[in-house]
């Protein structure tokens, strides 16, 4: 390479002008305008416009003639000032441009199968298998440019409040109570196999007992799971555990992190402490564990009002729950609702009741089941006003939690009440400990096993296991966790209780979690951490659509690299040297 760089293709400005420079680069495009070719040089850092003039220089014009886009080439020249008239605003380099003087073609490329803009009618596939390409975008680049302010903002305020980031491994024990493992089988001890961490759970415990006090790690995690367009089977996040504190000490230190996120990379101060809400809350008034709370909508329960009713769904069902689209009329037709009907089939309901709410009155098939008397307080229960549409779903609290919660976040966005510009951060506090398993008729952790009840609870293990609540807490923002954690056990006969309320046996625990045991019976201090999800974050604060976006070599739904194509085939002198036979 006989021309290095000087400068960057975003660097150059008025105040360079008369300077000689060298830029190296890619061809974004290559444009002759009457005998004058023009290129347009791209780096990371930008784009800067040469000209090569055959009056100028006969040679250098000549072979900029035979440049196409994605050539990578290296330009010498003096910059100027552009002509009256041809200054281009919208370009950081716009006032300027580089005159050619000599070039250098270091490589050529093949006419790439998309263009290398902003233009997203490119199929995912494509992009996936073509992703050096798709990388060379400034879109992408700047995702995984802000992804990469984030992480060094994380470290940098964990650094500053003692914490130490140490590695954990990757090849690990498998060990129950999440997703799928990865196995990895050992060569060396036939038979046997690792497993790639679903996270760093039981060593940053060890690492607690061990007296490190403030650990962190940004790491990478995996679990064998179906994936969706905020799932990953590898994915990131940041880990971090401290000794000796509560649940409100965890609660700040993260507080503090997205605090500091927000304002050094987004620019958008938050108000802190964040706000909390109890999960029981959060279930009866938005239907699940992690609520979008930039609009209202939120759920009123009618279940003594449908009791009063003629009308037998709503008589008859343990439970009737309802929202008000305020205005809906304005914007959801008869025809509307009834495909809103067949929607929220889909999330187990029966069916949709629904009343326009009319000056004279409601306005529905089923308005002549209910009295002028008790529609007069089912309206102002739900705050209706003429022009609103009131929904109910009636069945089990758990069917109508969970259609109604998709009904409402499908309904606000029809009703353009999700501001996307918003950022809307809740802690959802005091979780149950336990949920029952019909598949396995047993009790199974609602985090996990090493979670801390509520020392209040605690004597409720053994004979109430559903009335006991957790000492965790999920971070939430607009509607996605994007993090959680909880106070541990550190006493062992603590840890044992809860074993015996999930139906884990001694022996079973120790073939399960012997070295953690072992551990909390040699001074294991209070303890408690988060894991932040880092892909769903950063997707999150830049307004993206999926974490494929923020992840430099995503995989597709079916878990495959169309790039590098794993998995893939291997040799079977590998297997047979694994003991592996298919």
């Amino acid at each position: 390479m006989r021309l290095q760089r000087t400068h960057t293709c975003g660097e150059l400005r008025s105040d360079n002008i008369g300077q000689a420079v060298i830029l190296n680069g890619w061809v974004q495009t290559q444009r002759d305008h009457g005998g004058v070719i023009f290129i347009d040089l791209r780096d990371r850092y930008g784009l800067t416009q040469v000209v090569f003039n055959p009056q100028h220089n006969k040679d250098t014009h000549a072979l900029a003639q035979t440049f196409r886009s994605e050539f990578v080439v290296a330009v010498k020249g003096v910059v100027l000032r552009r002509p009256e008239g041809t200054l281009n605003a919208d370009l950081p380099t716009g006032e300027i441009e580089v005159r050619g003087d000599e070039l250098e073609l270091l490589n050529r490329s093949d006419t790439p199968p998309f263009e290398i803009t902003e233009d997203d009618q490119v199929s995912q596939e494509v992009r996936l298998k073509y992703r050096y390409l798709d990388l060379r975008r400034k879109g992408m680049q700047g995702n995984l440019l802000a992804r990469h302010r984030i992480i060094q903002t994380m470290r940098e305020h964990l650094n500053r409040r003692d914490f130490i980031e140490v590695e954990t491994p990757f090849l690990t024990k498998s060990t129950p109570e999440g997703a799928r493992d990865y196995l990895v089988p050992s060569r060396l001890n036939p038979g046997t196999f690792y497993a790639l961490p679903q996270s760093p759970q039981l060593f940053k415990q060890i690492l607690m007992v061990a007296g490190l006090e403030r650990y962190y790690q940004v790491v990478r995690c995996f679990r064998d799971e179906d994936l969706r367009a905020d799932r990953q089977p590898e994915f990131t996040q940041l880990d971090l555990e401290m000794s000796f504190v509560n649940e409100e000490d965890i609660m700040a230190v993260t507080e503090g992190i997205l605090a500091d996120v927000m304002q050094n990379v987004l620019n958008k101060p938050i108000s802190l402490p964040i706000k909390r809400i109890d999960y029981t809350q959060a279930i009866n008034l938005y239907g699940t564990d992690r609520p979008d709370m930039r609009y209202g909508m939120t759920f009123e329960d009618i279940t003594a009002e449908g009791k009063d009713s003629e009308f037998n769904v709503f008589k008859n069902a343990p439970c009737v729950r309802g929202i008000n689209a305020k205005k809906g009329m304005d914007t959801i037709s008869r025809r509307d609702l009834d495909a809103l009907t067949e929607y929220v089939k889909n999330y187990g309901a029966k069916g949709l009741a629904w009343f326009r709410v009319e000056p004279a009155g409601f306005s529905s098939p089923i308005a002549k089941f209910f009295s002028a008397e008790l529609q007069a307080r089912i309206g102002k229960r739900m705050g209706a006003e003429p022009g609103d549409i009131l929904m109910f779903v009636a069945d089990t609290p758990h069917v109508v939690g969970h259609a109604l919660g998709n009904l409402r976040q499908h309904v606000a966005t029809r009703l353009g009440l999700v501001d996307k510009g918003r950022f809307s951060f809740c802690w959802v506090v005091n979780f149950p400990s336990f949920e029952w398993s019909e598949e396995e008729k047993r009790y199974q952790a609602c985090h996990h096993p090493f979670t801390s009840p509520k020392l209040e609870d605690l004597p409720k293990l053994e004979t109430d296991p559903a009335a006991v609540f957790a000492r965790a807490y999920d971070i939430v923002l607009n509607g996605v966790e994007i993090g959680g954690g909880s106070i541990r056990i550190h006493d062992m006969e603590v840890q044992k209780r809860v074993f015996q309320a999930l139906g884990i046996g001694d022996e079973d625990a120790k073939v399960k979690f012997g070295f953690l045991l072992d551990a909390l019976r040699l001074g294991a201090p209070p303890h408690g951490g988060i894991a932040l999800g880092l892909d769903r974050l950063v997707m999150l604060l830049l307004g993206l659509d999926s974490i494929r976006d923020v992840i430099a070599f995503p995989k597709t739904q079916k878990a495959q690299c169309l790039m590098s194509e794993a998995p893939s085939v291997v040799d079977p002198k590998q297997l047979k040297e694994l003991g592996i036979k298919l």
